[in-house]
């Protein structure tokens, strides 16, 4: 099957879960074009009909709550119930039951895409061994949480190159336009319930964000609330791509299993109400592009982490850590960067394809 027609049946069936906005579809088409990375990022769908095909011995590893739809912009910082700055996995929108290996040849292969595109500037087997490394040492150690406090000093001043402008934030927020149509009901009871009193007056707006949500609905609630502002988001979810790849039908979304049971700090403004993934948007409530870093920045150690941080995600099903490192101890040192390698040719091609056929004309 072709990336047009995947496209064409993937979102169909998204449709059937949720209404879609045609306008952000289109600009999710186009941002599709741009580069391979937007691709990547865009396609987690294509890439779960793609995975068992270029990688058959990897889609059989054993069974994790995998986050699905990961890469190295999918990490981001926020605030725990102790108002400690916390760094982590972003979003789990595609979490799902996956073999472990899919996160981190998905991993190691957005790493491939970054660094072809000058994002990293570590060679391509380094960044694969330091997020082997990193994730072997996470499932051997338990696990932990990363806080940017007392420990984490050097990935503090990493995240805070971008956190700390909150006037940029908050202009970037304001310059969103009144929303004039209508809002879902259970949408606005989803947003009023985070806001940090009853009865606050907010406006509503319509955010786009990211490339592979675009096209769901995502509302804004913007509000001044005690000498300053605040935001709330209501994002829409449904099932993970996986289910839909494998034709397995199901309503099930993981999203909260995947924060309440992984080993993290939770941001307690994060909440799965209905089919709405609510919560608190800040400057240090974000996450955090490769552009905005440091240009001086151990990216190893970064890599590292983000290993660790996978790690963290799978002790979500504790049960599994022996299976995982048994199946890890028997792969060998250069499997993932193959696997990742493999990966980024079948994705390349599917890219080609999709930029020719969606080449902007004259008039556009």
């Amino acid at each position: 099957m072709k990336i047009e027609k995947a496209t064409a049946k993937y979102e169909r069936w998204l449709g059937r879960q949720m209404p879609l906005i045609k306008a952000d579809l289109e600009l999710k088409h186009r941002e599709m074009a741009a580069d391979v990375f937007s691709f990547l990022r865009a396609t987690f769908y294509r890439w779960c009909q793609l995975w068992p095909e270029v990688c058959p011995e990897l889609a059989r590893a054993p069974i994790v709550l995998a986050v699905g739809d990961l890469h190295v912009e999918n990490f981001g910082t926020w605030r725990d119930i102790e108002g400690r700055l916390v760094w982590g996995v972003n979003d789990f929108d595609e979490v799902c039951s996956m073999p472990y290996t899919l996160d981190l040849v998905r991993l190691a292969t957005s790493a491939h895409v970054a660094i072809a595109a000058s994002h990293l500037k570590i060679d391509v087997k380094d960044a694969c061994s330091s997020i082997l490394t990193g994730y072997r040492e996470g499932l051997e150690k338990g696990g932990a949480a990363v806080v940017l406090g007392e420990h984490h000093h050097w990935l503090r001043e990493l995240a805070i190159s971008e956190l700390r402008d909150p006037a940029r934030f908050w202009q970037k927020m304001n310059a969103l336009p009144i929303l004039k149509g209508k809002v879902p009901k259970s949408a606005v009871r989803a947003l009023d319930q985070l806001m940090p009193e009853k009865g606050l007056t907010y406006r509503l707006a319509h955010r786009t964000a990211g490339v592979g949500s675009l096209g769901r609905e995502r509302y804004l609630a913007l509000a001044d609330w005690r000498g300053g502002k605040i935001a709330r988001e209501a994002k829409a979810l449904a099932p993970s791509a996986y289910l839909w790849a494998l034709n397995r039908p199901s309503k099930d979304i993981l999203y909260e299993e995947a924060l309440r049971r992984s080993i993290r700090s939770p941001d307690p403004f994060v909440h799965l109400q209905g089919r709405w993934i609510v919560r608190r948007l800040a400057p240090d409530c974000s996450r955090v592009d490769l552009g905005s870093l440091p240009k001086e920045r151990d990216e190893s150690r970064l890599l590292i982490e983000m290993g660790h941080e996978t790690a963290n995600a799978h002790l979500a099903r504790r049960k599994a850590v022996k299976a995982l490192l048994r199946d890890l101890k028997r792969r060998g040192a250069s499997w993932l960067h193959k696997a990742a390698a493999a990966m980024v040719k079948a994705t390349t091609e599917d890219w080609e394809d999709w930029r020719d056929q969606h080449r902007p004309t004259k008039a556009e």
